[in-house]
Parts: C-alpha cells; sequence; structure tokens
C-alpha cells in the first residue's frame, strides 16, 4: 500500500499541529531490509520511495497508485545510491553504483531492478518524452560551491540531472552536502511556484536532528528530521533548514520548469 499525501492549502496548513503537519509532509519510514515501498504527493504527482535489496535483487514495480503496468510507462525515474554498493538493471542493462551516484531512467523502460548492498532513493514524475537513460557518476556531477563560514552556511551542490547535464521532462535532482561546521542549507531560502520538491536528508547520526522549515515565508513551521527521513515542500513552501551535525541532502523537484535558478528569493529579513 503507497503512502498517498494530498494537496494542503496553505491557509490550513498554518493551522495544523505539529503530529498532523508531520503526518501531511515528513516520509519517516521509506527505508526497509528487504522492501520496496513509495510515498504518492499529488503536488505535482511526485512520487518517492526506498529500496534496500539485500540478498535478493528487487524489481520496481508500478504502486496501484500510477495506474501502469510499468514505473515508467508514463514517468521518468532518477534512482539515488545513498550508500553502499550495487547494480541496477533498466530493460536488460545494468550499471554498476556506489554512493552519491545517481541513475537517470527514462519514460518508456520497462523492467528495472535494484540490487546489492545498497540503499536507494527513489524520485519519479510524470514524462511527456522518451529520453535515454543515463548513469552519472558522483564524481561527473557539476558541482557549485556556494556559503561561507561566518553564516555557518558552506556548502558543496552536486547537480546531476537538471538541464545542463543529463536532459529530463520534468526531474531535477542534486545533492547537497555540507562543509564540516556549516549547518545550515538553502539559506537564503526561497519558494518556487513551478514545481514540487523534495528534501531526503542522510549521513546524519543517529540521534542528531535537522531543524527543517517550512510554510509560507511569513508563516514558518519546523519540522524534525532524522536520518533518511523525507519532506515534501509544495511550491508555495519555502524549505531550508539546519542540522545539529553533519549531514547531506538530496533535491528533487518535478513541475513546469527545470531551470535550476527558477526560484524566488526571499529576504532573511522578512521571514517570520
Amino acid at each position: 500500500m503507497t503512502d498517498v499525501r494530498l494537496a494542503t492549502h496553505p491557509t490550513e496548513f498554518d493551522a495544523l499541529p505539529s503530529a498532523a503537519l508531520r503526518e501531511r509532509f515528513l516520509v519517516e519510514d521509506l527505508f526497509a531490509p528487504g522492501e520496496l515501498r513509495f510515498c504518492l504527493s499529488q503536488g505535482d504527482r511526485v512520487l518517492i520511495g526506498g529500496a534496500m535489496p539485500g540478498d535478493q535483487p528487487l524489481e520496481l514495480v508500478a504502486p496501484d497508485e500510477v495506474r501502469a503496468e510499468a514505473l515508467c510507462d508514463r514517468r521518468e525515474l532518477g534512482i539515488v545510491c545513498l550508500s553502499g554498493q550495487g547494480t541496477v538493471t533498466a530493460d536488460g542493462t545494468g550499471y554498476a553504483m556506489e554512493a552519491e551516484d545517481i541513475l537517470y531512467v527514462g519514460a518508456g523502460t520497462g523492467t528495472v531492478t535494484v540490487a546489492g548492498d545498497a540503499a536507494y532513493y527513489l524520485v519519479s514524475v510524470p514524462a511527456h518524452r522518451q529520453l535515454p537513460t543515463t548513469l552519472i557518476p558522483r564524481d561527473e556531477a557539476d558541482v557549485v560551491e556556494v556559503g561561507d563560514d561566518a553564516a555557518a552556511s558552506k556548502r558543496t551542490i552536486r547537480k546531476y540531472v537538471h538541464g545542463d547535464r543529463v536532459a529530463s521532462c520534468e526531474l531535477a535532482i542534486g545533492i547537497t552536502t555540507l562543509a564540516p561546521g556549516s549547518v545550515w542549507n538553502t539559506m537564503p531560502c526561497h519558494t518556487h511556484d513551478r514545481r514540487t520538491e523534495t528534501y531526503l536528508y542522510f549521513d546524519l547520526p543517529e540521534n542528531e536532528r535537522v531543524v527543517h522549515l517550512c510554510g509560507q515565508p511569513s508563516s514558518t513551521r519546523s519540522i524534525i528530521v532524522a536520518d533518511r527521513q523525507a519532506v515534501i515542500s509544495p511550491p508555495w513552501s519555502v524549505h531550508f533548514g539546519a542540522g545539529t551535525a553533519s549531514y547531506k541532502f538530496v533535491w528533487a523537484t518535478g513541475g513546469e520548469n527545470l531551470a535550476y535558478n527558477d526560484m524566488d528569493p526571499v529576504d532573511t529579513a522578512s521571514l517570520a
């Protein structure tokens, strides 16, 4: 059974108690040994998932909620290797993957399986054309250094699937790594009305947490996030946070505009 999250109006969002806020926007249990799990957001029909094959390969079977014979019948897919080593096989072609490699799987692909001692994070969005399946190793991603030590926001952004690197229909994916001593991500923050975004936090020590800020800029709320948990960010919401220890996160968007810089900046002093 796929976890389905319905759209939430900003006014309703403001009135949600903490437990309901977590129920609507935090995805806590994507990863379990030997299982494939999905969560579907009605916002831009973004489907996220977790797969941990272990001893036996796992086929990425389409959940009932997408009404398709194969997951990529009408969708494209990003597969992120969070840790370990493994192989992803798409229509008979195998792709060896290591930590922080990402495989883009194009629409029209039939059977997709994941194998190996690895944890895979999945992001899928609707697609209107077929594009080639492409492996992007960590060392071949486009790298941008942003932030600074004084603001505790120095970080490395690796862009894998985006307009200038690997062509896609709606999907953009990257990984951000915080520098030692830095805690703040995505600051100054922004919104983007043209796409839904998800953050999957990982490599966070077991007893540490990230305080993820969300909501309209003038009415922010916080969600406490643990390792390998994801937050769904509606187009009208800011999405940024600070951690109690070092961490990384996978950012992924789906919507009508792929441009990385398509965002509406929010002045930090205006946040409330």
